[in-house]
């Protein structure tokens, strides 16, 4: 397995907008989080084997959180033509299986993730109350075989300065994970 790394975003950028169907078909935007504290943007897919060795810590990270002024929401851009585990039919089967509580969102034209400039799945982005990111990294040390346990250690300890009103840490590892599945003829310009 190629692994790909995140391109880390500069810190501060602004979030880019989104609008994107979730599973059942509604429309989910940036503007529905900006009542939030954090927005954590996680782009992800059904079958990268990273995202599904981190799937139990990262919906136990979103029932920990749920309480909290967080949002949290998943984007796949994989091509779903050439990669059909990764279509919105399978992904309403990858919520329920894995007991997301978040939206999880389909970016069928792939403009989210290059907004993002998400390279890899799991890619991370966490943003603070005006909306300007503050942490892109790993969700922890834990990587398939390891033998790390899965904790989202990094990616808790900057949710909890977020909420706390302190400084992120601007030191930052970079997420890990397979790369983005683009479309044919879509690969962004930015590796």
């Amino acid at each position: 397995m190629a692994l790909t790394p995140s391109t880390m975003l500069p810190l501060g950028t602004a979030a880019p907008d989104f609008a994107l169907p979730d599973t059942n078909g509604k429309t989910v935007s940036l503007a529905d989080f900006r009542d939030k504290a954090a927005l954590l943007v996680v782009f992800m897919c059904n079958h990268c084997p990273c995202v599904v060795h981190l799937r139990v810590g990262l919906a136990q990270l979103a029932r920990d959180y749920a309480p909290r002024p967080v949002a949290m929401v998943g984007i796949n851009s994989n091509d779903a033509k050439n990669y059909p585990a990764d279509a919105p039919s399978r992904m309403r089967d990858e919520v329920k299986t894995a007991g997301y509580l978040f939206p999880y969102l389909y970016d069928e034209t792939q403009a989210v993730a290059k907004a993002y400039r998400a390279a890899c799945t799991p890619d991370f982005f966490l943003f603070d109350r005006g909306c300007r990111l503050v942490y892109r990294g790993q969700f922890d040390a834990s990587r398939p075989g390891n033998g790390i346990a899965v904790t989202g250690g990094d990616l808790r300890a900057a949710l909890d300065a977020v909420l706390a009103g302190k400084p992120v840490s601007g030191s930052q590892v970079a997420s890990i994970g397979c790369n983005i599945k683009w479309q044919p003829g879509h690969e962004p310009d930015y590796f």
